[in-house]
């Protein structure tokens, strides 16, 4: 029996509602459980459960957050670590589409490299930053590469692995119609893999934040990474505790620019 045109619009609004639905309740309790955990916080530590010279507390962290943001400072850190993490993020997705379209064109190169590759890509990025310093000194270009090195590799086998899982009976029908391999690549395999970028990028741009802030730890005059430094070496154990949560947000935030990117995508092409 066939649904009428009525019976399946109301079915396909009552699928709406339920997925609208679903959607708020997911948002209500991440929000309830956050808020949650920062009583739970704010009660242990007035209470003195927990020590808050070591643990801090949410009202000591806004505090802290509020007393740098009145002379500005705190936004200069969070504007050096987002500028460091942007220019980061945007060469390693740079570097690694060309380096995987590389290995994609030339096989004997990519059966060449391919261990090389997974041996970098295990490497620990933190042993590498010392030598960082001494090749090119202390300064942003140093945290640049820092966060470069641990996203890069990566970047460039997921991205890899992404072209060749392109349909081959489109690759196929290229070759068929006289196309040649870089026919093939742009208008079947560069297309097909947009999902596999969009999912490289999520993945990146936060391991991209994360060699930033290995590289303030390090190099740094300036960045949340070089607060978390001086805080601990200090004592001022709020100021650390306030750097973290905010790279907590800038990486929530990171994400989600992506993650709208790749909801636009697909309904687009949806």
């Amino acid at each position: 029996m066939y649904r009428t045109k009525n019976e399946e619009t109301n079915a396909q609004e009552v699928y709406l509602r339920a997925h609208k639905k679903h959607h708020h309740s997911i948002a209500f309790l991440r929000l309830f459980l956050l808020l949650f955990f920062l009583g739970i916080w704010e009660l242990c530590a007035d209470l003195s459960v927990i020590d808050s010279f070591f643990f801090s507390s949410p009202s000591r962290v806004i505090a802290c957050f509020l007393s740098m943001a009145a002379d500005r400072s705190i936004f200069r850190h969070i504007g050096v670590t987002l500028l460091e993490t942007t220019v980061s993020f945007l060469l390693v997705i740079l570097i690694g589409l060309a380096a995987a379209a590389l290995l994609w064109y030339c096989k004997s190169l990519s059966e060449i490299m391919e261990p090389y590759l997974v041996i970098l890509n295990s490497l620990p990025k933190s042993a590498l930053a010392p030598l960082f310093i001494v090749w090119l000194g202390t300064g942003m270009n140093t945290i640049i590469v820092a966060g470069i090195s641990v996203a890069l590799f990566g970047c460039i086998i997921s991205l890899y692995t992404g072209f060749h899982q392109t349909d081959r009976e489109k690759m196929t029908l290229i070759y068929t119609l006289g196309g040649t391999r870089r026919d093939v690549f742009f208008k079947v395999v560069l297309p097909g893999s947009i999902p596999a970028i969009l999912s490289a990028m999520k993945v990146n741009i936060g391991l991209s934040l994360v060699g930033v802030v290995i590289g303030e730890f390090l190099s740094a005059r300036c960045g949340l990474g070089y607060l978390i430094i001086y805080g601990s070496q200090v004592f001022q154990l709020h100021l650390v505790i306030t750097s973290i949560l905010l790279l907590c947000l800038i990486a929530t935030g990171l994400y989600r620019l992506i993650q709208c990117a790749e909801h636009y995508y697909k309904k687009k092409t949806g």
